[in-house]
C-alpha cells in the first residue's frame, strides 16, 4: 500500500468517526466536516510540523480550523494522532467537556485559536506569524477556511495585510464545497474565481480536486509556491456520501440511526473511538 493509499484509508475512517460523533452528539454539520476530512489527513499527517508529545513547541506550525463548525473531522484526526484520547470523542457536543460543537482553547488548550465565528482565521493567523517573526521563530501557520467564510471582508482585509508584510509562511486552504448555510456559494458569490482572487490580493494561488490527496501532498510540498507571498490551495470539495451530496440541508441537518447506518455502510469502515 502506498503512502496516499494509506491517507485515502485514513480518511474514510475519519469520516465514519465524524458521522458517529455527529449521530451520538445529537449535532449537524456534517456537511462542513466531511467535505474537509480530505485536506485535514493531508495536512496533520504529512503537511504540518506538529508533534503530540510536545504541542506547544514553540517552533510548530501554527493551525486554525477557521470554519469552526467543522470541528468533529479536526477532533477525529487529533485523537488518531495521539493529541487527544480516542474515548474523548464519545463527549462531543457534551455540555462543560473538552470537544464543543465549536473548538475553544478554554475547553481544549492545544488548540491555537477558538473559531466558529467566521472571517477571523486568517486574520489572527497573520498576526501569530507576523509576531513569530519579530521573535525570530520560523515557523508556518496553515488555515482551513470555508468558501462561504470568504464573504467576509475581514478576510480580505486579512489578505492585503499578508500580502503587504510578505507572510509567504502562511497558507490559506479553502474547503470550496459549494454550500453554505443559506445557499449555494456559487451564487452568493457571483461566479467568481476564488483563486484569481487572492492572486488578485497579492498570493500565490493554486486550485485542485480536494480528494486528490497526491495533488493536496504535492502542493502542500510546494508551500511557499512563491517566495514573498502567502499561499491559497482553493480545494473544490464534496460531502462524499451519496445521499448528502449537493444538498444544502445537509450543514445543519442531524442523522436518523437508518441514514448513519447507510452512510457507514458505504464507506466500509468503523469509526475510530469505537475499535476495541
Amino acid at each position: 500500500m502506498t503512502a496516499i493509499d494509506q491517507l485515502t484509508a485514513k480518511a474514510r475512517a475519519i469520516r465514519a468517526t465524524c458521522l458517529q460523533m455527529a449521530f451520538d452528539g445529537k449535532e449537524g454539520h456534517l456537511s462542513s466536516a466531511l467535505s474537509a476530512v480530505d485536506l485535514l489527513v493531508a495536512l496533520y499527517y504529512h503537511g504540518l510540523r506538529l508533534d503530540p508529545s510536545r504541542p506547544d513547541d514553540p517552533g510548530r506550525d501554527r493551525f486554525i480550523l477557521s470554519k469552526g463548525h467543522g470541528c468533529s473531522a479536526l477532533y477525529a484526526v487529533l485523537a488518531d494522532r495521539g493529541f487527544i484520547p480516542r474515548a474523548a470523542l464519545r463527549e462531543y457536543n457534551v455540555s462543560f467537556r473538552s470537544l464543543p460543537n465549536h473548538p475553544c482553547r478554554h475547553a481544549l488548550p492545544l488548540l491555537d485559536m477558538s473559531s466558529g465565528s467566521l472571517g477571523h482565521g486568517l486574520g489572527v493567523a497573520a498576526g501569530m506569524l507576523y509576531g513569530l517573526r519579530l521573535k525570530n521563530v520560523p515557523a508556518r501557520a496553515f488555515v482551513v477556511m470555508g468558501d462561504g467564510e470568504c464573504n467576509e471582508g475581514s478576510v480580505w482585509e486579512a489578505a492585503m495585510f499578508a500580502a503587504a508584510h510578505r507572510l509567504d509562511r502562511l497558507v490559506a486552504v479553502v474547503d470550496y464545497n459549494g454550500m453554505q448555510a443559506v445557499g449555494r456559494s456559487d451564487e452568493i458569490m457571483g461566479h467568481t474565481s476564488l483563486a484569481a482572487k487572492f492572486e488578485a490580493f497579492g498570493w500565490a494561488a493554486v486550485s485542485l480536486d480536494g480528494h486528490d490527496l497526491a495533488s493536496i501532498v504535492a502542493s502542500l510540498d510546494r508551500v511557499p509556491l512563491q517566495n514573498g507571498r502567502p499561499t491559497a490551495i482553493v480545494a473544490r470539495t464534496r460531502i462524499g456520501i451519496s445521499f448528502m451530496e449537493d444538498d444544502v440541508l445537509w450543514h445543519y441537518r442531524k442523522l436518523s440511526r437508518e441514514e448513519l447506518d447507510r452512510a457507514l455502510a458505504e464507506l466500509g469502515e468503523r469509526p475510530i473511538h469505537l475499535e476495541s
